[in-house]
């Protein structure tokens, strides 16, 4: 299953990225950092449909999404074009992710930096904290029921929020003893990269109303945004249809067109 290949990989890179940065040294960056953690939940908390735009450069599903790839360029634009939030990609094997192009952005822009990636380690949470994120990704298809709460109480020690993401009634039995405040539907099945949007539909009622609501992946336009908020999203992640624009201000524009 493509999930598992993932994780394989990610594996290997997290074993490169300890041997240049120990754990022991990584911890204590995280702990001494002063930066002040920008609200992620705030952010998608605003009037309106919010958008965590995503800068990557591939995807297991799409192959390469955007040859001419300059991150901080497209972080930028995001910004300046009304995104709300910024999501970066830092797995290196199937998306070309980097931790340095999170760090680069971070000093480019002042919108709350989303560190999109697959956590499965304690590590991955205090080098969120040092190269810049202001959230992390929990990923309920890849951890169980105490690690999810294990690493969200680490997480909000560190000030950082958690986007915590589901595909299935399973996964969100598993995830609601760790009280999440954030919660993402994942309309791409990762086990088969399936996509269908009726996932936001079916889940978002069965999610806490305390909860903010994100879906993620497949929206492409202004009638998948209204279709979206009918099932009572608060926010929206995009990124191959922003990473393919050649207009990213009138993308977010159209998306956002009639939404209230």
């Amino acid at each position: 299953m493509i999930l598992d290949d993932i994780i394989v990989k990610r594996k290997i890179q997290l074993e490169r990225e300890k041997a240049a940065v120990s754990p022991e040294k990584m911890k204590e960056l995280a702990l001494s950092s002063e930066r002040k953690t920008i609200s992620f939940k705030d952010a998608l908390l605003k009037n309106g449909m919010s958008i965590i735009s995503e800068v990557k450069k591939s995807s297991p599903s799409k192959s390469v999404i955007c040859e001419d790839f300059h991150p901080v360029e497209q972080a930028i634009q995001y910004e300046k074009s009304g995104a709300d939030a910024v999501s970066c990609l830092t797995e290196e094997f199937y998306f070309n992710g980097n931790s340095k192009y999170l760090s680069d952005i971070r000093e480019s822009i002042n919108l709350p930096l989303l560190r999109k990636d697959f956590i499965f380690d304690e590590y991955q949470i205090y080098e969120a904290k040092v190269i810049g994120a202001d959230a992390i990704l929990l990923i309920s298809a890849i951890l169980d029921t105490d690690t999810i709460m294990k690493f969200k109480e680490l997480a909000d020690s560190l000030g950082l929020d958690c986007l915590c993401e589901i595909h299935n009634e399973e996964e969100l039995k598993k995830l609601l003893p760790a009280r999440p405040e954030i919660i993402g539907i994942n309309n791409r099945n990762l086990k088969t990269f399936e996509v269908s949007l009726e996932t936001t539909g079916r889940l978002s009622t069965l999610i806490p109303k305390e909860c903010v609501k994100v879906s993620e992946s497949g929206i492409r336009n202004n009638e998948d945004m209204k279709l979206l908020r009918s099932y009572g999203a608060d926010a929206v992640l995009i990124g191959e249809t922003l990473m393919r624009s050649p207009n990213v201000a009138d993308t977010i524009r159209e998306l956002r067109k009639d939404i209230i």
